[in-house]
């Protein structure tokens, strides 16, 4: 009951409800409170990559860009439905949880929300 009544990731009470969703003013924070039981009866939650659609990532897959891409800190753009081929699945922390090679362009680092799975 605790963590409705604080904010869970700034500990502050100022916190208000909207909906189905809890909101901190103070750090901009939403979350869903946790229901008893809920925690066992929820999916598990793991870590795989997971692409546009939904199709668990691997090293070595190929995928494709689903939409142009501008690369930031250049005029280069990588095109939509550009394959990419033999990816390696990294934790970027950033977001950017593919790192590949793209010919023309070289070694890049993209998130694997805008690529689909060849």
């Amino acid at each position: 009951m605790e963590n409705e009544t604080k904010c869970p990731q700034c500990n502050s009470e100022n916190i208000y409800q909207d909906g189905n969703l809890w909101i901190c003013p103070e750090c901009s924070h939403e979350w869903t409170p946790a229901k008893a039981g809920s925690e066992s009866s929820a999916a598990p939650q793991d870590n795989t990559i997971r692409d546009a659609n939904g199709n668990a990532l691997a090293d070595g897959d190929s995928v494709i860009v689903i939409k142009d891409l501008k690369i930031k800190g250049s005029s280069s753009v990588v095109k939509g439905g550009t394959k990419v081929r033999n990816i390696r699945l990294s934790d970027g922390g950033d977001g950017h949880d593919i790192a590949c090679k793209i010919e023309g362009i070289g070694a890049i680092n993209l998130k694997s929300e805008f690529v689909k799975k060849a």
